[in-house]
């Protein structure tokens, strides 16, 4: 439970950068459950799916939010951390074995260290690894989230979805937008992400392909010494001095850093997770196509604006879903658009609801270029 708690800490101090947040307004919290009633009767009446029990979206300060992923996301975070660290371990237990001399290992940073010293440093790797990791996620999601599903993760059932109301609002003072059609988008997008990330078997799926990838680092020392060789680590360290400028350049480039420890598993699933998340972001877009022109009076601008967000996520971000195996780039985005569009031009817009009725319907890598090989399979005849 330390573990835990020190990761709220951390999380928090990452999330509100080291002030006080204030309490939500009721007035707000009202506001917002009406967008919400909103947002789930329009997507169910254009997706014709229901959610069954009414749904409730809670706004919250990034404090709150950032504590509620942990709780949420706690399996996930520590199955990351653990395979992290059993990686770290590994090359550190390296150092372990003495020479013939009997010299004392010597660690990058620190200097000689005697074996008994190592043993420590080894034994508080885990839960220091698990408070850091999870925390720091947590914490940069928490400061850059507007709501539930600012990543693709499916979420556990029967809580309300989550808002963080001052990262919304002020997104649309950024941006001179209205603040109510900021608000209603965020509602829309994450009743129609959730309707779908709800469906058992695409739950499983994805839970599935993430939960796999944060457990598979390699712990093989040779392999994550050649690796990052191969990616140039032990030189940017060397010419750098590993001071904080290399740290920082490295930190930058998550590819580089991640890369040293990546498997042979990790790269195969890669292209099935892509494979899933574009679907389900190109569907999730294209719903709120069809539903926002009517509803926004601003939808264009509300539309540009935010999907540009996405593709202006700092390194954090884009390190964090490299941990957990997303690829959220503009390419994915496009994809999936690409994919949804080529069903519906070929057939029309019930074609997709076969994406989610059957597990076996999911689309494939390869069929994520080539709509018509899907439609093939599921057995959608295109119109002429």
């Amino acid at each position: 439970t330390n573990q835990w708690d020190s990761a709220a800490q951390i999380a928090a101090g990452i999330a509100n950068e080291g002030h006080s947040e204030p309490n939500l307004d009721p007035a707000d919290r009202i506001a917002v459950e009406e967008l919400a009633r909103v947002a789930e009767l329009r997507v169910a009446g254009q997706t014709g799916m229901s959610l069954g029990d009414a749904l409730r979206i809670e706004p919250m300060n990034r404090s709150q939010w950032a504590r509620r992923l942990l709780e949420d996301e706690r399996e996930l975070l520590g199955g990351l951390a653990d395979s992290l660290r059993r990686g770290l371990t590994a090359q550190m237990g390296e150092l372990e074995q003495l020479d013939d001399s009997g010299e004392m290992p010597d660690i990058p940073g620190l200097g000689p260290l005697p074996p008994q010293m190592l043993e420590q440093i080894l034994s508080m790797m885990g839960p220091m690894m698990l408070s850091m990791m999870a925390g720091s996620t947590a914490g940069h999601l928490a400061a850059r989230a507007l709501g539930h599903y600012e990543l693709p993760i499916p979420r556990p059932a029967g809580k309300p979805l989550t808002m963080v109301l001052s990262n919304v609002d002020a997104f649309a003072r950024e941006w001179s937008l209205p603040t109510d059609d900021i608000r209603l988008w965020v509602c829309l997008s994450d009743v129609a992400h959730h309707q779908v990330l709800s469906i058992p078997h695409v739950r499983a799926r994805i839970e599935g392909l993430i939960s796999e990838y944060t457990r598979s680092f390699t712990d093989d020392p040779e392999l994550i010494e050649r690796q990052a060789r191969d990616l140039g680590l032990d030189e940017a360290f060397d010419e750098a001095g590993a001071d904080m400028a290399a740290l920082q350049s490295l930190a930058a480039d998550p590819d580089r850093l991640l890369g040293a420890m990546q498997s042979d598993r990790q790269r195969a699933l890669m292209p099935e997770s892509e494979a899933l998340v574009a679907t389900v972001e190109g569907w999730v877009d294209h719903v709120l196509d069809q539903i926002g022109t009517g509803l926004l009076s601003e939808y264009d601008r509300v539309t540009e604006a935010l999907r540009r967000r996405r593709f202006e996520a700092g390194p954090q971000t884009r390190f964090i879903e490299r941990l957990l195996g997303l690829e959220l780039s503009q390419s994915t985005f496009d994809r999936g658009a690409a994919f949804i569009d080529g069903i519906v031009q070929r057939a029309d817009e019930s074609a997709l609801a076969s994406l989610w009725d059957d597990p076996g319907h999911l689309p494939t890598a390869s069929e994520l270029d080539a709509p018509g090989l899907w439609m093939a399979r599921v057995g959608i005849e295109a119109r002429d």
